[in-house]
């Protein structure tokens, strides 16, 4: 029997949220303190020193000894460097435990240590931490003991953004300044704020530990790089939703209890598609904190799995053939008064705040598909796109029949006059109520669906953090929104202006909605024939990031400079290429030392095995002996050319100048190879004793869980 868990008490906990602040700080400390976080203003430094002492307190009876400024470097989920709260000893001897304003507001990371594509030189090491009071500190229990944690934004000597939370903090301010003109056009004049909201949902793969370190390419790379498929795959979908294995509930709940105590509103928990694949959502929350949230459950997962004798796969796809793991990314626009900026109503054809929105927003996805294709471009998402289980490539906007409708009605007519209402649904069961359905179906196949009240960006990855993904569109959006204002606040009519300016923007940029099935070949060539684009591989996006238009955009609203921008696209070469060097390398590795040993051990068994019955009986018919030690043969054959052509090509790739043409090389030519290399290795899993092939096979990993 588990223990009862008692969420609210439990819920915060760990977190020196805005109970905690408004009970530990003076009165007038915590209103300047509440006033930066709500209002976006300036900290006020005066005031860092009584909060540092207050963090301190609070931290040291919950039993913390360390500190850490918690970062997002551009690469790999977080970053921490732990100090205690240790000062000099007195000269009686007893230690003081000191935390002060300036430590808590500033720190000085090794900046060396971390890829900045170009902002700095080698030996300029030095970099900075800032406090990010918007989001709040936390402790974190380990088995080494407890440390607080002060999430914070990490930059260069020079001020240039090394971080992932930085141009974050700069779109939100960017599209919360747009916002507040698009609504001051309507004649709302109370809300001050507007916020972009994020629900995350965390798709994830759990193997046993056990198997998992007996695989070296899970170790190294993340993904199986060989393995055959088992006799039953996802085909019977009797895992989806289905019920939750003791072993994984354990986990699942060690999870949710670290989340809650961390503040993250951890919801919603099932199976996967996938065997051994499943998923934890939260609940919607302000983007810089969701971005923390996520970051913190990543981590979680990973380091309680091994609680359970289990590991943690983010990869995106972990296992050829099986369905691969995404992060949709729910986003929103919310007022700090609790109105929704994408909330249609009940007749959206006559909610013109809402419309306008909608047309800016088609309009900044239309102009900017590119940007958010490459928000999205880690190395194990190629392996997940297009492949007929998660959105294609190419970006369209799903709608839903009553909004489409609404938006043809416009574009067509000029005037929308009525909104398609769901239909009374019947069960046929006497027992069962009859419901409203909705109005509109939904679409798996959608990379970018309105869902309600909300987009739902179905394209991230499973290991990638939801920051950049974000940045985008706050800033597209806010991008379309300053035009919008530009225009209509200099309107004479402003009723005509609004009609005319939603019916053209709608009209310019519907080729960006699609309804059907993304994984056609139809919708490709249909796709093609919009112009939309279609950028297949990651690495073919990322100039996307460093074209004029690209640099205009996130150099106006201050989200990006120039130099910003080209840094992380030299990182995003530099990245996919030494990603694929480490799976390449991991490819050869156990091909030469473990794979092609236990075929060779096979064929000589079956070769002994073959003489030894020629000799102990002539006439035995020995032809099955025969064939399969001569397909054994000739895969292995096959496998050591495929060797020694991956080896060859991936030395030559390491070898070629610029990052760019590095990634190009280990895309075009080594993952070819690596391919090559694939093929008769899995097709000899098929052929080998189980007791002589030296690694777990998908069966044991997904189905012994």
């Amino acid at each position: 029997m588990s223990s009862i868990t008692n969420v609210s008490e439990i819920f915060g906990k760990n977190v020196f949220n805005d109970s905690v602040m408004r009970e530990r700080l003076p009165k007038n400390v915590y209103l300047k303190l509440k006033k930066t976080i709500e209002d976006g203003t300036e900290l006020d430094p005066s005031i860092a020193d009584v909060v540092a002492h207050a963090m301190k307190e609070w931290a040291i009876e919950r039993g913390a000894t360390h500190f850490s400024h918690w970062f997002q470097p551009l690469t790999g989920v977080t970053a921490e460097k732990h100090d205690s709260f240790i000062s000099v000893p007195g000269s009686d001897g007893r230690v003081i435990m000191e935390f002060s304003g300036k430590e808590l507001i500033k720190g000085e990371p090794d900046a060396s240590s971390f890829p900045s594509g170009g902002l700095r030189s080698t030996f300029e090491a030095r970099g900075y931490t800032t406090w990010d009071c918007t989001s709040p500190a936390f402790l974190r229990e380990d088995t080494w003991g407890v440390t607080l944690y002060i999430p914070t934004a990490f930059c260069s000597y020079r001020g240039e953004a090394l971080d992932k939370k930085t141009p974050l903090l700069r779109s939100m301010q960017a599209i919360n300044e747009q916002s507040l003109r698009v609504l001051r056009l309507f004649g709302n004049t109370t809300s001050k704020r507007v916020i972009p909201y994020v629900g995350p949902e965390q798709e994830y793969f759990l193997v046993d530990k056990e198997k998992y370190l007996q695989r070296k390419d899970l170790i190294y790379a993340g993904r199986t790089l060989f393995g055959a498929m088992p006799p039953k795959g996802q085909e019977m979908d009797d895992h989806y939703f289905g019920s939750i294995r003791p072993r994984v509930g354990a986990f699942m709940k060690e999870v949710n209890e670290e989340m809650w105590r961390l503040g993250g509103t951890a919801k919603t928990q099932h199976n996967e598609a996938a065997p051994a694949q499943h998923e934890l959502a939260p609940i919607y929350t302000q983007v810089n904190v969701a971005v923390d949230h996520n970051q913190m459950m990543m981590e979680a997962l990973k380091r309680i799995a091994g609680h359970h004798g289990l590991t943690c796969l983010l990869h995106e796809k972990p296992f050829a053939g099986v369905n691969g793991s995404g992060k949709h990314n729910n986003w929103s626009l919310s007022t700090d008064d609790g109105i929704n900026l994408l909330n249609p109503g009940d007749t959206p054809h006559d909610n013109m705040q809402f419309l306008l929105v909608l047309a800016c927003i088609m309009k900044a996805v239309d102009v900017h598909a590119d940007l958010l294709r490459e928000s999205t471009a880690v190395p194990g998402n190629d392996h997940r796109l297009g492949a007929a289980e998660a959105p294609p490539a190419i970006i369209s906007i799903f709608l839903g029949e009553q909004l489409e409708d609404v938006v043809e009605q416009l574009c067509s007519t000029g005037e929308a006059t009525h909104t398609k209402q769901g239909d009374r649904l019947s069960t046929g069961v006497a027992t069962l109520p009859n419901f409203v359905k909705d109005a509109t179906d939904r679409n798996r196949t959608s990379p970018f669906a309105f869902t309600g009240n909300k987009f739902e960006f179905r394209m991230v990855g499973s290991s990638d953090s939801v920051s950049s993904p974000n940045v985008v569109l706050n800033t597209i959006v806010a991008e379309a929104f300053k035009e919008a204002a530009d225009e209509l606040e200099k309107a004479d009519d402003f009723d005509m202006a609004l009609h005319d300016f939603i019916k053209r923007t709608m009209s310019e940029h519907k080729r960006i909605i699609f309804s059907g099935n993304g994984y056609s070949e139809e919708w490709v060539e249909e796709a093609e024939r919009r112009g939309l684009p279609n950028l297949k591989c990651g690495i073919d996006s990322v100039d996307s990031l460093i074209t004029d238009k690209a640099i205009r955009l996130f150099e106006s609203f201050g989200v990006y400079t120039r130099a910003e921008l080209e840094s992380r696209a030299e990182i995003e070469y530099e990245s996919y290429a030494k990603t694929v060097n480490i799976e390449a390398k991991t490819m050869i590795d156990m091909a030469g030392k473990q794979i092609i040993p236990a075929v060779i051990r096979y064929t000589a068994n079956l070769a002994e095995s073959l003489t030894a019955v020629q000799t102990a009986c002539p006439e035995a018919d020995t032809s099955v002996q025969k064939e399969l030690l001569l397909e054994a043969s000739d895969l292995l054959s096959d496998m050591k050319t495929a060797l020694a052509r991956l080896t060859e090509e991936t030395e030559k790739a390491a070898k070629v100048e610029g990052n760019k043409e590095r990634a190009y090389a280990y895309h075009d030519i080594v993952t070819a190879a690596m391919e090559e290399l694939r093929r008769p290795a899995d097709k000899l899993e098929m052929i080998v004793d189980k007791e002589l092939w030296p690694l777990p096979s998908y069966g044991d990993l997904i189905f012994e869980v």
